[in-house]
């Protein structure tokens, strides 16, 4: 192998290596967080008071999805005042065990 391809091998393996490190959300924890979020996400076809929209579902969602969702909330770039409360005292740890939690549901 040349230099350049070994470089190119040391790379790809420094990549994946940093994807699988990452910690992935615990369910379990989630399945306790998400008591509240099922109020409002989990109820079939319950519609905003005003103004009023039909309340998305979130169970079976993708994780990263979740995670840019709550953590746009958290950080006031997606504004709702609902969630923007939920979500705000959420920690990192919090927002990745839910992810995992909802996204392993079935929709």
């Amino acid at each position: 192998m040349t230099r350049l391809q070994l470089l190119g091998v040391a790379v790809a393996a420094a990549c994946l290596a940093s994807v699988s490190a990452q910690a992935a959300g615990n369910k379990a924890a989630g399945e306790k967080l998400v008591y509240t979020c099922s109020g409002c996400h989990g109820v079939p076809g319950y519609t905003n008071a005003y103004p009023q929209y039909p309340v998305p579902k979130i169970a079976g969602q993708n994780e990263q999805y979740i995670i840019s969702a709550l953590q746009g909330y958290r950080s006031g770039d997606r504004k709702h005042p609902t969630m923007d409360a939920q979500a705000g005292s959420l920690s990192d740890t919090d927002i990745q065990d839910i992810a995992a939690y909802l996204s392993s549901l079935a929709k």
